[in-house]
């Protein structure tokens, strides 16, 4: 599928992700921009470096990026636009293979699948923190002046 499609439809799942968020309707496109530019990139890096925790984190750390940015802008709490968009990067599927292959007795390959899963999910995490302790270190010494 194409990287065009894939931003089209991430844009679309964000949207509505974000209305059943409650986000504000001023707030959907930057939420939905937010939420598809970070899968878009995150697809575009999964295919070159065939890393998924990277890419997680690469697009994780660009949606922090665009979250803090759209919050100013806006000036909305940062989580409007973040929330809703590291949703299209959570590792569902993931959660779910190894829960089927718990309950299938294939321990091994939960075992693997599983801690691909945290590591993905691991790597959204800092991604967003390593953004958001960026942006409150910058204010503080902004402040400081």
């Amino acid at each position: 599928m194409s990287l065009y499609l894939h931003f089209i439809y991430s844009f679309l799942a964000t949207i509505g992700f974000s209305i059943f968020f409650n986000v504000p309707k001023k707030d959907l496109l930057y939420a939905s921009l937010t939420g598809s530019i970070g899968w878009t990139l995150y697809t575009y890096l999964n295919s070159i470096t065939n890393s998924a925790s990277l890419s997680s984190f690469i697009a994780a750390t660009v949606i922090g990026l665009l979250g803090e940015l759209f919050a100013r802008i806006n000036r909305k709490p940062v989580t409007v636009f973040i929330i809703p968009g590291i949703v299209p990067l959570v590792p569902g599927y993931g959660m779910y293979l190894t829960m089927l292959d718990i309950i299938n007795n294939d321990f091994y390959s939960a075992a693997k699948t599983g801690s691909d899963t945290i590591f993905i999910a691991g790597s959204i995490a800092i991604g967003v923190i390593l953004v958001s302790s960026t942006a409150k270190l910058c204010k503080k010494i902004k402040n400081a002046d």
